[in-house]
């Protein structure tokens, strides 16, 4: 059995996206891309959910806490080990306004990510697991007040992210996808995934890991 850590944020969580807040509650364990992945993939592969609401790359957020995925990441990665893959999909909560990133230091982050990873030794035989970096999708223009403000200048930076993160993906060697050749952020909030994203992410990512093992 293959093991794969799907390591992410709200997304990843499985948020539903809602005009008045951000979040309306959790979808379904077949909904959420990572369930959807699992259910794609069968019996022969073991899919981890580690997602957190708010989490960023590397970046400490002085009004949420503990959201720094660079800090929980080792711990992680030693308690699910042997991984064969770590699917990384971070990003959104860097474009808030108030971590002031560019294109460039948010793919930075996610790249220190999969330095981590690569040198963990959690892999099948103490070496590396198998890295996917996905780049997550734009961002459209939040609805909510609470949401425009915290992403203000969000939109046009998440549309530059694809090549940055592309470039860091070939500079480590490790497998990319880019969420947003599959699907878009929900019109409801901006940041969200609707439930028909959420599958067919899963679906997308699904045939990259298959092409991935062979």
């Amino acid at each position: 059995m293959r093991n794969i850590l799907c390591y992410g944020d709200s997304n990843t969580w499985g948020a539903i996206p809602a005009p008045l807040y951000g979040v309306e509650g959790r979808y379904d364990i077949h909904t959420r891309w990572p369930g959807a992945l699992r259910d794609q993939l069968g019996p022969d592969y073991w899919v981890i959910e580690e997602g957190l609401s708010g989490r960023t790359t590397v970046w400490d957020d002085p009004i949420s806490p503990h959201r720094n995925g660079a800090v929980y990441l080792p711990p992680c990665l030693f308690t699910h080990r042997p991984l064969d893959l770590v699917i990384i999909l971070l990003g959104t909560n860097d474009l808030k306004h108030r971590f002031g990133k560019s294109p460039y230091d948010i793919a930075s982050g996610a790249g220190f990510l999969v330095d981590l990873v690569l040198s963990s030794g959690c892999g099948p035989d103490e070496g590396a697991p198998g890295v996917l970096l996905i780049c997550p999708p734009p961002v459209t223009d939040p609805v909510p007040v609470k949401f425009a403000d915290m992403f203000e200048g969000a939109v046009e930076k998440s549309r530059q992210l694809a090549p940055q993160y592309q470039k860091v993906a070939a500079e480590k060697g490790v497998h990319f996808l880019n969420a947003g050749d599959f699907i878009e952020s929900s019109p409801v909030d901006g940041i969200h995934f609707e439930a028909e994203g959420q599958r067919k992410l899963g679906i997308a990512v699904a045939e990259k890991v298959r092409a991935i093992f062979g």
